[in-house]
């Protein structure tokens, strides 16, 4: 990427080096230890202070790791199930069940595709409402049989097509968020790369939120949004800066629950440790929310999804408790979920 030149110039030196010695039976390892010593310390400087923008371009990195790495890596015995019963089967998410560590979960993820054939084929990420209809209704599914749900959330939106539109493309993301909101099983959901307005909410809607360390979340894409605040597109990071969707950003405002780490350098340079940082986390987030009563959860992630905001969902609770304590009507309906 454009803010990596002297990275790049140090990994090509120690290429040189690598070649030179096989040629001249030369040992240069000494050398090539010190300048790879120097491409670490040169990342970690970068990566510790990237600005928005440069953010929005590493969660865009081709070799990013897609939700297929992370279902080959991560997820054991992996059973995809297909279609939303009303109109085909959208592959632009992806659902089925699998284990992840020692929980059995069902899986719900938006897939890119990494081959030019395969983003077409799953519309470059951009689910149809076919696609939020089949991951409901699969859910719905693990509720019934009391299986803990997983989403891994990338996708620069929901398609905007005429047909999508004809589909019923708000409605279908509406009904999810609804839906989700009351389910009684966890839900984890992580954001791995963009998470693009609606298109990344249709399938955000859980007791725990996360995200990369180097992915966004935003309402709109930073070229969308100067588009419309300046008519010119080049302001996009300009935009990206006033969105605030960093996961440091996101951390301070209470919007999401944690920021998982990726190896130095970003996601696409280390896959493996990545992946194993995801599974981690989704592993301690379902060990904490299964101490936890069905009546609790529910309520806990209704007054989450109450308090964006407000301040905190912390701040919230407390002010719920004051009411409740005196006998408040408000405290009494705010802490019903059935009027989500």
């Amino acid at each position: 990427m454009d803010f990596e030149h002297k990275v790049l110039e140090l990994e090509q030196q120690v290429e040189e080096l690598r070649k030179l010695g096989m040629r001249k039976g030369i040992d240069y390892s000494v050398e090539i230890r010190r300048l790879e010593k120097e491409r670490i310390a040169e990342l970690k400087r970068i990566y510790s202070n990237l600005t928005a923008w440069q953010t929005v371009q590493v969660a865009r990195h081709p070799q990013r790791p897609i939700l297929t790495d992370y279902l080959n890596l991560m997820v054991r015995d992996f059973r995809e199930l297909h279609g939303d019963r009303c109109f085909g089967d959208d592959r632009a998410i992806v659902v089925g069940i699998g284990q992840i560590a020692r929980s059995r979960v069902l899986i719900v993820g938006q897939n890119k595709g990494r081959t030019t054939k395969e983003k077409i084929a799953c519309n470059f990420g951009c689910p149809n409402p076919e696609g939020y209809r089949k991951a409901i209704a699969k859910m719905r599914f693990a509720e019934k049989f009391g299986l803990p749900i997983v989403t891994l959330i990338d996708t620069p939106g929901a398609y905007p097509g005429i047909g999508a539109e004809e589909r019923g493309q708000a409605q279908a993301i509406a009904v999810n968020l609804t839906e989700m909101s009351r389910l009684k099983v966890p839900i984890v959901c992580i954001c791995i790369g963009e998470g693009g307005s609606g298109g990344a909410l249709g399938i955000a809607v859980g007791d725990r939120l996360a995200m990369l360390e180097f992915a966004y979340y935003s309402v709109i894409s930073p070229e969308g949004c100067a588009a419309i605040l300046w008519r010119d597109g080049s302001q996009a990071p300009d935009a990206a800066r006033a969105l605030k969707l960093t996961g440091k950003d996101l951390l301070k405002l209470d919007l999401i629950d944690a920021i998982v780490p990726e190896p130095v350098g970003g996601a696409h340079r280390n896959v493996h440790d990545t992946v194993h940082n995801v599974e981690s986390y989704i592993s301690r987030a379902l060990t904490e929310l299964r101490r936890m009563t069905t009546e609790e959860m529910i309520e806990s992630r209704y007054r989450k999804w109450r308090s964006i905001g407000t301040g905190g969902a912390v701040r919230v609770e407390r002010k719920a408790t004051r009411i409740v304590a005196t006998g408040g009507v408000a405290g009494r309906r705010s802490s019903s979920p059935a009027t989500v």
